[in-house]
């Protein structure tokens, strides 16, 4: 019998991932063992989680789950390797032009690269479990497979791409078989104190969803005022600071040209914000830095596959080349909305993930 370390944010759908395991356990199964990542302060200086899935309250109902479930608890503190794989990472990648996503930098160096070493070796467990929504399937050849979770609407594959295959094996999703709703049953049906729980759907660190004060705190940035120029290079108008400004953003622009107008591009540079009509925004082809795929190669220098830019985006059919060895160039079948550089390009070939890179920068 063997140890599950099983990460609990104080969500529902952790719990259920924690009660499903200690039900196993109570069968023969793998002893479980629930770990809450303490990632801030608890008390006033530094970045503010008191409202998000990571606060102190987050923390009170993962320890109530896990006494419920009958399994041990203790709490993991991450603060330094958060702040600054994740949030750190988030300012600077906002301040070179892009638009990153820290859940995924989250996923992959907090959840599956800190938690998943420190999980192993601190409590002597053989796997770390989420309440991730998604599937892992292992073939004949011992080759592990990352796939989507049965509930669609829920899939988390898209912040996952960046698994290894010694990480997936050491992984387990609980859910990924499950649809929410069923999820919510089950922790109905288990009197857990999260049932009810209200999903996050916002960035932990920023939760009131203005970032500003952040740049400001983390890097001195204010934003200085700058030109907001169109395709050819004319001023029509000003900004308050480029890194306020993501590509596609079309609210708070302050501009009147006649017709909507987006971002298009950032420059850090020249502290320019470009815009363009919406038919300049989107893209049927760009190309993705930083490759990875997740059996460990790319399936051929040329391919077929899916490409998703964005969480809960459609998946688009794309052809697909790789650039050295790690970059890929995408050319899609229809054109894409606003790829951001910094975003994730993920790659499927139906229900598998093959593998991501980052949105580069246009021209890049």
């Amino acid at each position: 019998m063997g140890r599950i370390v099983v990460a609990m944010s104080g969500g529902v759908d952790s719990s259920v991932a924690a009660a499903l395991l200690a039900d196993e356990a109570r069968s023969g199964g793998d002893e479980v063992v629930g770990v809450w990542m303490r990632l801030s302060p608890d008390e006033g200086e530094g970045y503010e989680l008191r409202r998000s899935c990571c606060s102190p309250d987050a923390a009170d109902d993962a320890r109530r789950v896990a006494q419920l479930a009958g399994i041990p608890f203790f709490v993991l503190n991450l603060e330094r390797e958060f702040g600054s794989q994740v949030i750190d990472a988030f300012v600077d990648a906002d301040l070179d032009g892009a638009t990153p996503n820290p859940c995924q930098a989250c996923n992959q160096h907090i959840k599956f690269d800190v938690l998943l070493s420190r999980g192993l070796a601190a409590y002597g467990a053989d796997a770390v479990a989420t309440g991730h929504y998604a599937r892992i399937e292992t073939d004949a050849a011992g080759r592990h497979h990352l796939l989507r979770a049965v509930d669609a609407a829920k899939d988390q594959t898209y912040f996952l791409w960046t698994l290894t295959q010694a990480q997936l094996a050491a992984t387990r999703f609980p859910l990924g078989e499950l649809t929410k709703p069923r999820v919510r049953e089950i922790a109905a049906e288990w009197d857990l104190p999260t049932a009810d729980k209200p999903e996050s759907q916002e960035i932990c660190f920023v939760p009131l969803g203005d970032y500003r004060e952040l740049l400001a705190e983390r890097r001195g940035y204010a934003g200085d005022p700058g030109p907001i120029v169109d395709g050819i290079g004319t001023r029509i108008g000003t900004h308050s600071g480029y890194a306020h400004y993501t590509v596609g953003q079309r609210h708070g622009l302050g501009v009147a040209v006649g017709e909507p107008v987006y971002v298009r591009e950032v420059i850090p540079a020249t502290n320019t914000v470009v815009v363009g009509r919406r038919e300049e925004i989107a893209q049927r082809t760009f190309t993705a830095s930083g490759a990875h795929f997740v059996a460990g190669a790319p399936p051929a220098e040329r391919f077929e596959a899916e490409v998703r830019i964005r969480h809960r985006g459609d998946a688009v059919p794309a052809e697909v080349t790789l650039i050295g060895t790690d970059r890929f160039a995408v050319e899609a079948a229809e054109p894409v909305w606003a790829p951001a550089p910094g975003q994730a390009a993920v790659l499927y070939a139906g229900d598998e993930v093959l593998g991501g890179g980052r949105i580069a920068p246009r021209g890049a």
